[in-house]
């Protein structure tokens, strides 16, 4: 296994390189923004399916927030983050770069896991994906995430703190006040109903 500490890790996602860190919900496989692509290569994932962008604090993200979601996005993130709940939001007009989705939205999250905040503190917002092949069920332990991406370098310490080891909620800005459920996990965003 490859366990490597804090400064190692910053010093890997600069190089351009992916790390694998834990989470609240399940293991996740980040890189700085500017070398999104490489997730898309160690996963084998689709390059038309975006990935999330996942910071330490929410004024981290606000930049990433197209003006019209901003009051939205403050509300319902001070409401549930950190935690278990991914927000599509229409992009910033100036982080267009950053996106990898096609329709100018973004995921941010903020996870409710001391080891993932100290490293994105660190790094500043990552973007991230669950640390699995694409179409196969990852694994939650440190040993199978090992043998899944063997030069994949892995944050310790090890053992990471629990997690729920289930997907997060995700849901969507529609319009002001509009939100919609694009994946039920363990938040239930009273929002919706």
């Amino acid at each position: 296994m490859n366990i490597v500490d804090c400064k190692i890790a910053l010093k890997t996602l600069k190089s351009g390189l992916p790390i694998i860190f834990p989470t609240d919900t399940l293991p996740a496989i980040g890189c700085l923004p500017k070398f999104s692509n490489i997730i898309y290569d160690f996963k084998k994932r689709d390059r038309n399916k975006p990935l999330i962008l996942m910071g330490s604090e929410q004024k981290h993200l606000i930049n990433y927030v197209n003006e019209s979601a901003k009051e939205d996005y403050e509300n319902i993130a001070s409401k549930y983050w950190p935690g278990a709940l991914t927000i599509v939001i229409p992009a910033s007009d100036n982080q267009t770069l950053n996106l990898t989705s096609n329709d100018l939205t973004i995921g941010l999250r903020i996870p409710n896991s001391f080891i993932a905040q100290s490293l994105l503190r660190e790094t500043g917002p990552l973007l991230t994906s669950s640390a699995n092949i694409s179409g196969f069920k990852g694994s939650i332990t440190v040993e199978g995430i090992a043998q899944d991406f063997p030069a994949v370098k892995i944050l310790g310490p090890i053992p990471w703190e629990k997690s729920s080891g289930k997907a997060s909620t995700i849901i969507f800005w529609k319009k002001s006040g509009d939100w919609r459920m694009i994946r039920k996990g363990e938040v239930l965003v009273s929002e919706l109903y």
